[in-house]
């Protein structure tokens, strides 16, 4: 007989303990978790005409705020081992809001609109195992993921700082259990009840829910509470009713108290997300959305301008969006890449302060690890993606760090690049080197890669070499092999080719001490559609596009006009829904124009498109000289 949840929980409760011991004791080691800055955003969305921007302004990498791409638990032990650019947040934090997902049987599909069709996205592989770890045991694996959380959480958060929980029904009471054992049952400051109002499902045979839990704990006994920024006014009665009652007891009535309003009760009455006032800033039509008011108490009550507050399951980025309003500097992650879409595009509406996207560094590096063990080594791993491409190793005496295989019953040499490093320029033509030189020589070589350089698409083209061929190493793949084995999984699974844009310099005048420059876009190559998670008819629906207005799938698109190859500086973004420059909500202008400070010489710009699915590719051209 298996044993029931209340039984398992003290299991749960040591094995999460465990789990969060072991990565703060990595934290010091070679392999602590690192985050990657894909981009600094310095908001300036287009409206149609000039885009200006100077060089001031845009803050030391350890003052900005940070929306990171990726599962929250190595996000969290990269914000707690801090690097040479970002200290550590360890005891840091402020506030801690999180709204986790708390339904087993939510829909987490992606609605697409391109025009002229909608296509309906499953999650991402990733995403799906994310999902399904939780929920594989029901409550209990949900608990079990939670759980390491909560403990790294505590670690972030100052001694004067707090945590909201924001939970329902479904497992809101069991979650209690856990948040006493971490934060202490004294330190409990409220159990706020939010009310809503919304219709019922016919023929209810129960009273209608329509309310969720937010727990509050504070870190220590000594917590940030500001009334004075969330007190309420005190009805036209109560001030009667006040003023009589001190009048007739012969004291002088607490002008200053009714003035100062009342601290609000534990329960909350505030309209779910598509009833309170949409004002572009406010509401981004996002699913589990949480209404502005809501966030807008918790920040103002439980922190200060100079706090740092972090949301570690971002959703629409509602948090983010009230912080930056606040004046708060935030950090927010999210597993989604719909979701830290939506969240960027959102942040660069309201014109936010320059922030960092960022993702975990060797991401594939620390799954390797848990898949494969903590000691494993980066030939192990290119053993098993030659294996799973069908390629069979070369023998050892030609072998490098067992990163070549070659195609059976053909001359195809396969190289298999290393998780932990970019697949560059430099890759490619040590690639076609093998090929001269191993066993011979081959026909033609095939490069598998988990993370590429800026421009990789460029210089594939530049090389020009149709023996060359360059494929995606599928960035969940390890995931995939902790559920099914490579076994199983071989049959099923898509190396897919790069996604390719193009774009290029068409005008750069002088204007005094300003200069202006326009970028087009001309192309946008999707990879291989097969690599999506879509049935076959929705795929039909994406071929027509990528046939007929390739430009369409672009999501969103930046450029940096002073690229140093390291970090990309978007000072221009435009993305579907701005509709400052032509009304068209599905579709991206091709066309940039920068008014920027002069630079003598040529310039090295950048550009980044995002597309529909979440899919990042970079062109790096260099400017013409400046026209007088």
């Amino acid at each position: 007989m298996s044993k029931s949840l209340l039984e398992q929980l003290p299991s749960i409760v040591s094995a999460g303990k465990r789990q969060a011991a072991q990565i703060l004791e990595q934290l010091e080691g070679r392999n602590r978790v690192s985050l990657q800055t894909r981009e600094l955003v310095i908001p300036s969305k287009d409206h149609g005409g000039f885009n200006v921007w100077g060089n001031d302004g845009d803050g030391s990498s350890d003052e900005l705020s940070r929306l990171i791409y990726g599962d929250n638990l190595l996000a969290m032990a990269a914000l707690l081992a801090g690097d040479e650019d970002t200290p550590s947040l360890r005891g840091k934090i402020d506030l801690i809001y999180i709204d986790p997902p708390f339904d087993s049987k939510a829909d987490y599909r992606t609605k697409v609109t391109l025009p002229g069709t909608t296509i309906d996205q499953r999650p991402t592989v990733l995403e799906q195992f994310a999902y399904s770890d939780t929920w594989s045991d029901g409550t209990a694996s949900y608990l079990a993921m939670i759980m390491p959380r909560l403990v790294l959480m505590r670690e972030l958060l100052s001694e004067n700082g707090s945590i909201y929980v924001h939970l329902d029904w479904h497992v809101g009471h069991y979650v209690k259990l856990l948040l006493d054992e971490v934060f202490g049952k004294q330190n409990l400051r409220n159990e706020i009840v939010w009310a809503y109002h919304g219709p019922g499902s016919p023929g209810m045979r129960q009273y209608n829910r329509k309310h969720d839990t937010v727990f509050w704990y504070s870190k220590s006994d000594s917590w940030i509470f500001n009334d004075d920024q969330i007190r309420e006014a005190h009805s036209e009665k109560t001030k009667g009713n006040f003023k009589t009652g001190l009048a007739g007891s012969g004291f002088i009535a607490d002008e200053y108290a009714l003035a100062e309003g009342k601290i609000p009760e534990d329960w909350w009455v505030m309209a779910i997300a598509g009833r309170y006032p949409v004002d572009g800033k406010k509401r981004v039509g996002y699913a589990t959305e949480k209404p502005w008011p809501l966030i807008e108490r918790i920040i103002k009550g439980s922190s200060t301008e100079a706090s740092i507050v972090a949301d570690f399951f971002g959703g629409s980025g509602v948090f983010a969006a009230v912080a930056e309003s606040l004046g708060r500097r935030w950090v927010t992650t999210d597993l989604g890449k719909p979701s830290t879409m939506v969240m960027r595009k959102r942040l660069i509406d309201i014109e936010a302060k320059p922030f960092l996207y960022q993702a975990i560094g060797d991401y594939q590096v620390e799954q390797a690890r848990s898949t494969l063990g903590r000691s494993f080594r980066v030939g192990d791993l290119a053993k098993v993606v030659l294996d799973l491409f069908g390629a069979l190793p070369l023998p050892l005496e030609e072998n490098v760090n067992g990163s070549l295989g070659r195609l059976p019953g053909s001359r195809t040499l396969v190289y298999a690049d290393s998780p932990s490093r970019l697949t560059t320029i430099s890759t490619l033509k040590r690639a076609q080197g093998y090929r001269e030189v191993k066993m011979g020589g081959f026909d033609r070589v095939v490069v598998l890669g988990w993370n590429f350089s800026a421009g990789i698409g460029q210089d594939i083209s530049d090389l020009n070499d149709p023996n060359l061929e360059v494929l995606v190493i599928p960035p969940d793949l390890l995931d995939r092999l902790k559920k099914k084995g490579a076994d199983k999984l071989a049959s099923e699974l898509r190396f897919s080719s790069l996604q390719y844009l193009q774009a290029e310099v068409v005008a750069r005048s002088r204007n005094g001490e300003r200069e202006s420059l326009a970028v087009n876009l001309l192309n946008y190559v999707l990879l291989s559609p097969e690599a999506i998670n879509l049935d076959s008819a929705n795929r039909a629906k994406l071929q027509d596009v990528m046939n007929t207005e390739p430009l369409a799938l672009i999501e969103y698109w930046a450029v940096d006009p002073d690229y140093d190859g390291e970090v990309f500086r978007s000072v221009w973004q435009d993305y579907r829904g701005n509709t400052g420059h032509d009304g068209d909500e599905l579709r991206v202008v091709k066309r940039a124009v920068l008014d920027l400070p002069r630079v003598e010489g040529p310039r090295t710009i950048c550009v980044r498109a995002v597309d529909v699915f979440g899919f990042e590719s970079e062109v790096v051209v260099s400017g013409m000289e400046v026209q007088s």
